[in-house]
């Protein structure tokens, strides 16, 4: 039998290989009713039997099974109410159950639970231990539901992506409003959303702010704002306002699908902890149903009791059925990988959860990652009595004409500040390529600029001796006197020291990498708290850097922006990006996407990872040491069939699952 909603645990397709399909989106609401339509069967199956079981028992203890006076056909024995009740159902659900795992046999070649239950129960059930069969086939049917209902948590983690996104949008064209299907929408279309409205695809707003939600992408619980010119994502909630968007993706390729997509093919990125229990597997199998058939077969020959070894046999088969650990470890290995992108990140396969588990180092690039990459301005320094006020109010009046980023932090400060720099009148404005800009203000000449600038415009520079050069130095001039000179620098990422702090006291070491002067660096490594940090490095620097630090028997994990420091990402074991600015970019770069820019998510992922593993070794560690001693109890008769069962299989997979669950609980 097959389950599916759109990622599947096939629980009992296969005990040699319980592998993960993929079902894709314009598949889910055929592949989800079929899987409603299992779950009701499975639960009347277990509801039945337990009422069997249950009255057969008080009429077995009180009434002697309740004789009903005749010989049962082909079975010549006196027919009771229970003997009929167990005879009629263990064998019609024992071959239902037989067929499904027939065809899985002959059609796949493998030996499924579903065989090796039917197997085990008409083997009870023609050595006339009904009670056994009855109880083979409840404690089967019952487990089925739960295992269904414990792997749904896995799957509702990647649904939820999917059923907020809406169907339709209302398009606008030629100033009217349309409703259309979200598949026949195109970039460039105009669409209108309205507060308490999902936004259907990803887009850039024309018109129109507003807060939203972006929880169901980033894991970010507070709605932030938004407002023309500025990028919104499919899915997303529009809280308070109305919003005119212009759509710059297909439904297909909507960041919310590509998440989707990611995260359903990661199963093909098998750890190598999968890989050994598949290889186990198709090993184990063979050998204990072989085991299996010797005791049904030669033991009698040698003891000359068929039945107690043809039970015995039985015992064997349901202890052979590996499905506790072969669907345990992809479980918890996939449960990670969708806990992780609920909380905004994106792990592209259980080989990567492994590795970040081993990881010694993580190496952090400097601009983008570990700072904002948004220049900001942070000091002033002011001569001939010139106020600062008065600096910053010119000098944002001449470079609110320049897209520079200097000119940009120049500006911003100044709109903080509340100086009303706009009123000034602005003449004969030239950018200089590299240098900085020139123009006259009320008359008078002013230079903005670097050193090379004021060089060029022949202006004294002994004024400028006793000041630092430590960070980006913008010099300003008015009438050929230098009058001030600014300070700007990169902005420091909130929670990049917590996220330092956090992987230090996992025992991970911090280094740094960066284009940037080496003081600068060791300014920001310092504040930081980075164990080793490098400036003044071009991108083949960084690359060398990695190599090395790989060489020191550690893995090594590199976070960057995914675009331009894409070559040490890839030479590093695990490449996380910032998919904040360049999501798209960072989607196909990197290992691992921080789909939010939070430095956070890194611990948080080592932190998964590690308990991700742990979890997945204590899962195999329980299910072969459980399987082994059944098997040895099972062989020498000390223990029922029905205990197998239980115990054995269904009982020790559903306690593997939910061990798994304890993943959710992983705080960030």
């Amino acid at each position: 039998m097959s389950y599916s909603i759109k990622l599947i645990f096939n629980a009992n397709d296969s005990c040699q290989e319980a592998a993960l399909d993929v079902i894709y989106l314009n598949e889910f609401a055929e592949e989800h009713h079929g899987h409603d339509e299992d779950r009701k069967i499975w639960i009347f199956i277990a509801i039945s039997f337990g009422a069997i079981i249950l009255v057969s028992t008080i009429l077995d203890t009180f009434f002697s099974g309740l004789p009903l006076g005749f010989i049962i056909p082909l079975l010549n024995k006196p027919a009771t109410v229970t003997s009929i009740l167990y005879h009629v159902s263990v064998f019609a659900v024992g071959v239902y159950v037989g067929i499904l795992g027939l065809k899985e046999l002959i059609v796949e070649k493998k030996f499924s639970v579903e065989f090796l239950m039917a197997v085990a129960a008409l083997g009870a059930w023609y050595l006339d231990f009904l009670f056994e069969g009855a109880t083979v086939l409840f404690l089967y049917a019952i487990s089925e539901y739960f295992e269904n209902y414990i792997e749904d948590r896995a799957r509702k983690t990647i649904e939820s992506l999917v059923k907020y996104m809406p169907d339709e949008v209302r398009a606008i064209s030629d100033g009217t409003e349309k409703t259309i299907n979200v598949k026949d929408v195109d970039p460039g279309t105009i669409i209108l959303v309205r507060p308490g409205e999902r936004i259907p695809l990803d887009g850039i707003v024309i018109d129109g702010s507003s807060y939203v939600d972006q929880s169901l992408v980033t894991g970010e619980s507070i709605p932030v704002f938004r407002k023309k010119g500025e990028a919104v994502f499919g899915g997303t909630l529009n809280t308070d306002g109305v919003l005119k968007i212009r759509v710059t993706k297909k439904a297909e390729e909507t960041l919310v699908s590509k998440i989707i997509k990611l995260v359903m093919e990661s199963r093909a990125r098998k750890a190598s902890i999968e890989r050994l229990v598949d290889r186990f597997a198709r090993v184990y199998v063979p050998i204990v149903i072989m085991l299996a058939a010797f005791t049904a077969i030669v033991m009698p020959q040698i003891t000359g009791n068929f039945e107690v070894w043809f039970y015995r046999s039985l015992i064997l088969l349901v202890v052979s059925c590996p499905s506790a650990f072969v669907i345990s470890v992809p479980a918890t290995l996939f449960t990670a990988i969708t806990t992780a992108a609920r909380k905004g990140a994106v792990i592209k396969g259980g080989m990567y959860v492994e590795k970040m588990d081993k990881i010694g180092t993580v190496v952090f690039d400097k601009t983008g990652t570990l700072t904002l990459g948004r220049l900001k301005l942070v000091e002033i320094h002011t001569f001939n009595e010139y106020d600062e006020k008065q600096v910053l109010m010119y000098a944002a009046a001449l470079e609110q004409y320049s897209n520079h980023p200097v000119a940009g932090a120049i500006v911003n400060k100044a709109s903080e500040l509340g100086l009303d720099f706009k009123r000034l009148e602005v003449k004969d404005i030239k950018e200089i390529a590299g240098k900085g800009i020139t123009g006259f203000i009320n008359g008078s000449k002013i230079v903005i600029g670097n050193i090379e600038l004021i060089k060029d415009n022949g202006l004294n520079l002994a004024i400028l001796n006793t000041i630092s050069e430590k960070h980006t130095r913008i010099i300003i001039s008015i009438d050929d006197k230098i009058i001030a000179t600014f300070c700007v620098k990169d902005v420091v990422r909130d929670d990049a020291i917590e996220a330092v702090r956090m992987l230090k006291e996992s025992g991970i070491h911090t280094v740094m990498l960066s284009g940037d002067k080496t003081d600068v660096v060791e300014e920001i490594a310092e504040k930081l708290g980075i164990n080793e940090y490098y400036g003044d490095l071009l991108p083949e620097d960084k690359l060398k850097i990695v190599d090395e630090l790989r060489k020191k028997d550690r893995l090594v994990a590199m976070v960057g922006d995914g675009v331009n420091d894409a070559p040490a990402l890839a030479a590093s074991d695990v490449g996380i990006a910032m998919g904040g600015v360049g999501v798209d970019v960072a989607l196909e770069s990197a290992d691992i996407v921080l789909v939010k820019d939070e430095l956070t998510r890194v611990p948080y992922l080592h932190k998964l990872s590690k308990k991700t593993v742990k979890i997945a070794k204590q899962n195999i560690i329980v299910s072969l040491g459980v399987k082994v001693i059944l098997g040895a109890l099972g062989f020498l008769g000390m223990i029922p069939l029905w205990f197998a069962v239980a115990a054995g299989d269904d009982g020790v997979t559903l306690l593997l699952l939910l061990n798994t669950l304890r993943l959710v609980k992983v705080k960030s």
